[in-house]
């Protein structure tokens, strides 16, 4: 390996190694809230309104609702970790250090994209045992649901990445969350099928790229999806290589960051 590879290389298991560290030092921050919060989501919409509903696509409420749930996990903890950590970075102006070290900016996006990434999938896993003492799930495709949950984590990665980049105060990393990336997570059909909707917002709703996450990784834990595979796929691949490109080239011009 060259010099300038393993430099990155070094760079690279740098950040992603400190991105771990961070996420186990907080963990009651990071890893304990997603636990306690899916827990009220499956006694509240699964036991007490589940009761109510029975079926939905021919499968018990309790297990419809939990890999929508697990996704909701997987995408807010993606998220949050990148836009704090990073606008932290920023915050504390240690950020700089990396503007001027020879370390390509790719690396950085990947390390901390990569950080992201984890514990969005830790939390899954949290809330995946979480959901079977409330749900029998079987999982009839683990390729799809393997090659979702990393593309969804790897996109709103970069999703927070984007909005640390741009914030300026604390304020602006909760803002996105509270009023973009929430709505979009309850309705992109977490917690119901799309096929009760009335035609008008069953259209809306397929411009809701969460739409296409949920039932594709529903499709590989309970083989029931409202959407073709090979559309949420073509949607999710979009979507990732659109958040990658606007956040390598909105850190190459160090937006943000010099000012």
């Amino acid at each position: 390996m060259s010099p300038y590879w393993r430099t990155q290389a070094v760079a690279f298991v740098t950040i992603l190694r400190r991105e771990c560290l961070r996420i186990l030092r907080i963990w009651p921050q990071t890893l304990f809230p997603s636990a306690i919060t899916m827990t009220l989501y499956f006694v509240i919409f699964g036991s007490i309104i589940g009761r109510r509903v029975g079926l939905m696509d021919g499968v018990p409420y309790m297990s419809y609702i939990a890999p929508g749930l697990v996704m909701m996990a997987v995408i807010t903890n993606s998220y949050s970790n990148v836009v704090s950590s990073f606008f932290g970075a920023k915050f504390s102006r240690y950020v700089e250090e990396l503007l001027v070290a020879p370390v390509a900016d790719v690396v950085v996006l990947l390390g901390y994209m990569g950080g992201g990434m984890i514990r969005g999938l830790t939390t899954g896993l949290i809330v995946t045992g979480v959901a079977l003492f409330f749900a029998h799930l079987e999982i009839r495709h683990p390729w799809i649901m393997l090659t979702t949950v990393l593309i969804t984590s790897a996109t709103f990665s970069l999703a927070g990445f984007l909005n640390a980049l741009f914030a300026r105060k604390f304020d602006d990393i909760s803002i996105i969350p509270t009023f973009v990336l929430t709505p979009l997570t309850y309705l992109g059909g977490v917690f119901y099928s799309i096929r009760v909707l009335p035609p008008f917002w069953r259209r809306l709703t397929r411009f809701n790229p969460i739409l296409y996450m949920v039932n594709a990784f529903r499709e590989g834990v309970l083989g029931v999806s409202d959407i073709g595979m090979a559309r949420a796929y073509a949607m999710m691949s979009l979507f990732l290589a659109l958040f990658f490109a606007a956040a390598y080239v909105v850190l190459r011009r160090a937006r943000g960051l010099k000012s």
